[in-house]
């Protein structure tokens, strides 16, 4: 597309401002309407907002402001959102206001500009899946379970067997048409906002892409939100030489893709029609465990600190997720670019500049204290 006049609410967040920084980068004029929470951003502005933007601190659910973000603009990138499946459980209207309620202000000050705009992108998330897929190989069949059981959780049973024949179930990647299971109020929020998203662009004729993200990774990852990123709770715990707290057995296996083709698959977006209405994996299509994080964390840091593994589970999460990219592939020609080695090596170093306040035990001990650790 040709030069445009871009809105990236969120945009001094961790996704959000390497998504600005592209932009800029792109010849686009980009204007920022970001809130700035202090519990991902600290008392004052982030030294990494960029300054050839417009930016407007103001609150996504303040339709006045988000009125005014909207003037002039061809394209809104939508990743502001409040961050944290756990801290979602127990500040349930902090989360829905933000993320739905603000969602909603958006869409409702969009509509009200019939024609104006070229492009909706939203962020959602792999969580909105629930479980991944797996595959049974005795049976030849492909299963969505659903949570494993309270019971089978106390057990320390970790991982989902067959129904039928009780085999081990083979992880495999996870498509946009398994069935959604989300099982927190950050990943139903989530939900919410890729529906709505999706939802009026096709009744107004804005051409809407909705991104699922997996676990992203990287530099400007907020070091000192406890609900935050695998990656930069374990390097918060590292640089202050304490162990990485690791829940089950550490086997559990997620997606890490980082934030710069995270960036690249919005870059994309602009430049194709074949992926507008539609909802897409971006990922990376390989499986790491937690443990395994862990210990290239440990390893980049230079410490013989080995992770916590307390054993214990958390309510509502999940065994295993790792993205079937296909469909990206196809309609976006997305390609993930960055190993995972290559991209840590990439925080590791930005790490070294930086100070972290490790609050994992506060965060773990608020999740305890509502029985959400068992």
């Amino acid at each position: 597309m040709e030069n445009l006049n871009i809105l990236v609410t969120g945009g001094a967040g961790f996704i959000g401002s390497h998504l600005v920084d592209a932009l800029i980068e792109k010849g686009h004029r980009v204007r920022i309407l970001d809130s700035l929470v202090e519990q991902v951003h600290g008392a004052s502005p982030p030294a990494h907002l960029n300054k050839e933007a417009e930016f407007i601190r103001a609150d996504i659910c303040d339709a006045a402001a988000v009125s005014a973000a909207l003037d002039g603009i061809d394209v809104i990138y939508h990743e502001a959102a409040e961050v944290g499946v756990g801290q979602s459980m127990y500040e349930i209207v902090r989360y829905v206001k933000a993320n739905d309620l603000g969602t909603a202000v958006l869409l409702e000050e969009m509509v009200k500009r019939s024609g104006q705009f070229k492009k909706l992108v939203v962020a959602s998330s792999m969580s909105i899946y629930g479980e991944g897929a797996y595959r049974c190989e005795g049976c030849d069949a492909v299963v969505y379970p659903f949570l494993r059981s309270s019971e089978q959780l106390a057990a320390h049973d970790w991982e989902f067997k067959c129904e039928t024949c009780s085999a081990l179930l083979e992880t495999i990647g996870t498509p946009e048409v398994k069935p959604l299971y989300p099982t927190s109020v950050y990943a139903v929020s989530k939900q919410d906002q890729e529906q709505y998203c999706l939802a009026i662009g096709r009744a107004y004729k804005i051409p809407t892409v909705a991104f699922r993200y997996f676990n992203v990774y990287g530099t400007r990852q907020a070091l000192s939100n406890p609900y935050t990123g695998i990656c930069a709770i374990f390097s918060s715990r590292l640089m202050n030489d304490q162990a990485p707290t690791i829940f089950e057995d550490g086997e559990q296996s997620r997606d890490f893709v980082n934030v710069k083709d995270i960036v690249r698959a919005n870059l994309l977006a602009l430049d194709t029609d074949k992926a507008d209405y539609h909802s897409l994996n971006i990922g990376t299509g390989r499986a790491t465990t937690v443990k395994q994080i862990a210990g290239l964390l440990a390893k980049g840091f230079g410490k013989d600190i080995d992770p916590e593994i307390v054993g214990k589970y958390r309510e509502g999460d999940i065994r295993h997720c790792v993205a079937d990219i296909s469909k990206a592939r196809k309609l976006l020609g997305y390609e993930p670019s960055v190993t995972l080695e290559d991209g840590l090596a990439e925080l590791l170093n930005w790490l070294g500049e930086q100070e972290a306040e490790d609050k994992v035990e506060k965060a773990t001990a608020e999740l305890t204290s509502r029985a959400l650790v068992k």
